[in-house]
């Protein structure tokens, strides 16, 4: 079975004997600090991976906050390009050279990850590469040193995995309630449970209304446009990953320029409150998010009810204007 091949290292059971036992003496103990990345290679409490073995620990790094660090103390990362359901990893060849996979070699130790979050994946020359979350893990070749993040934002689609396989660094972004000043940038990505999206500079997935017309005047404005904030051509558009021939600018009623992707007018979601997230996808059966390729995305919407107009009523406070028609 496949959870046989992962361990919880001998460490972490040690630790938790230790907070026990402070606790059953009367006085509640304090959870231990997560110890930084350059650390954990040579801390003599954990149980360093045995040769042929491979670990997956938690360490901080900087800025970033807790990522996930091999054996010896080296960030971890994860590929937007890749796809987390199913698990896929999409790096081969000379992006592998670059971009190491963390293989699963013999029993795979873990400390400080939830053991139901750990996997692996079978990569197109049939070795197994160990996943988080669903996510495949890379090393990058060009952090020298333990606790080094060279690799967070390259390309923006490689970023250190955080414990859940998430982007490590990103929780703490807010959603922009409006555009930032300076150009817009559009980027092909792979969004947790949707799959291919288009994101912004910020890491912020877009979308699209069913309601507006291809190459028309967009018609959400007022209070739908403040839930629902369009995404202003603003200098020159950034594209990654997207076809220059797909891009492509229209007029709103009050004057500005819209972004168009395929033809349709691209807007942000103002209750996405981290990057990554895709809570505007299905709203009113009219909302959806936008692939790289310009159109509605067919990922399963979790609230069908929602979508299809038969949950129930929510209170009229709570009702926003674009959920009810826009």
């Amino acid at each position: 079975m496949l959870r046989k091949r992962f361990v919880v290292a001998a460490a972490s059971a040690a630790a938790g004997l230790v907070v026990l036992s402070a606790c059953s003496g009367g006085t509640e103990a304090a959870a231990p600090a997560v110890a930084p990345a350059a650390a954990v290679a040579g801390a003599g409490g954990n149980a360093p991976a045995a040769k042929g073995e491979t670990k997956v620990a938690v360490a901080e790094a900087g800025n970033l906050g807790q990522v996930l660090v091999d054996k010896d103390g080296f960030t971890l990362y994860r590929f937007d390009k890749d796809s987390a359901k199913p698990p896929k990893s999409n790096c081969d060849g000379d992006c592998a050279k670059a971009w190491p996979p963390v293989l699963a070699e013999g029993e795979v130790q873990i400390e400080g990850v939830d053991q139901a979050l750990v996997g692996e994946v079978t990569r197109a020359d049939g070795r197994k590469q160990v996943t988080v979350g669903g996510w495949a893990l890379y090393r990058y070749a060009k952090d020298a040193k333990a606790g080094e993040a060279k690799g967070q934002g390259v390309g923006s689609t490689w970023y250190a995995a955080n414990a859940k396989g998430g982007k490590a660094g990103q929780a703490a972004k807010e959603a922009p309630a409006e555009q930032k000043d300076g150009e817009a940038k559009l980027v092909a990505s792979n969004v947790d449970g949707i799959g291919p999206a288009i994101v912004d500079q910020d890491g912020f997935t877009l979308y699209m209304f069913t309601k507006d017309k291809k190459n028309k005047q967009p018609t959400c404005n007022g209070d739908c446009a403040k839930a629902w904030p369009p995404v202003l051509a603003e200098g020159d558009v950034q594209l990654e990953g997207i076809d220059q021939k797909l891009l492509g600018k229209v007029k709103r009623a009050d004057g500005t320029m819209q972004v168009t992707v395929g033809g349709w007018a691209v807007y942000r979601y103002a209750k996405d409150t981290e990057a990554g997230q895709a809570n505007g996808h299905g709203v009113g059966g009219t909302w959806f998010v936008i692939e790289p390729a310009g159109c509605k995305s067919t990922a399963p919407v979790k609230d069908k009810a929602a979508q299809s107009g038969n949950a129930a009523p929510k209170k009229e406070e709570d009702a926003p204007a674009q959920e009810s028609g826009y």
